[in-house]
């Protein structure tokens, strides 16, 4: 329970969440202000960062549905460290999709898309053309939190694993 609740506080920043065991008397009291920043940071405790504070995005963007316009609240929060390890997280309304979904791949497809960008823009003066930049490569050592929040979205599967709302993917792209 207490490891659910320090991720449910996280995710919706300055939630304050208490648990007591009163057989015990063991407690817990979570609130991050940096939300999802500091889930970053939390993750990456044991690891050294290659770079601090990490890397915030947020924003809110629509699509259009049968429904009409559809708001999707979109934050992303990334540091990459020493290690070799790749350490994504994704979520939709909070809920923990393990097996990622259409947000998880619009945020690797534009990682990879802004790298190579970068890298091409850096070479322009060099004789040196290089090669692309694999989307394996952009992930290495990377520690990410991706958090969507939308109004009826769409699972794969009962577990709701997955993201499914097809239209998230090219938001979070953006």
């Amino acid at each position: 329970l207490s490891q659910r609740l320090r991720e449910l506080s996280f995710l919706n920043a300055g939630l304050r969440i208490k648990i007591e065991d009163e057989r015990s008397g063991k407690s817990h009291d979570f609130c991050y202000e940096g939300g999802i920043v500091s889930f970053v940071e939390h993750l990456n405790r044991a690891r050294a960062p290659l770079h601090t504070p990490p890397i915030f995005v947020s924003g809110t963007r629509t699509y259009t549905s049968n429904h009409g316009e559809v708001p999707v609240q979109i934050e992303i929060a990334l540091q990459y460290n020493e290690s070799y390890n790749e350490s994504v997280f994704s979520f939709a309304n909070n809920i923990n999709t393990v097996e990622g979904g259409a947000h998880l791949i619009g945020f690797r497809t534009a990682l990879t898309r802004t790298l190579n960008r970068y890298v091409t823009n850096q070479k322009k003066n060099s004789k040196d053309s290089g090669e692309a930049i694999s989307g394996d490569d952009t992930r290495e050592g990377l520690t990410a939190v991706i958090s969507v929040k939308l109004p009826q979205p769409e699972f794969e599967g009962q577990t709701k694993t997955k993201l499914g709302t097809s239209e998230v993917r090219g938001l979070v792209e953006g």
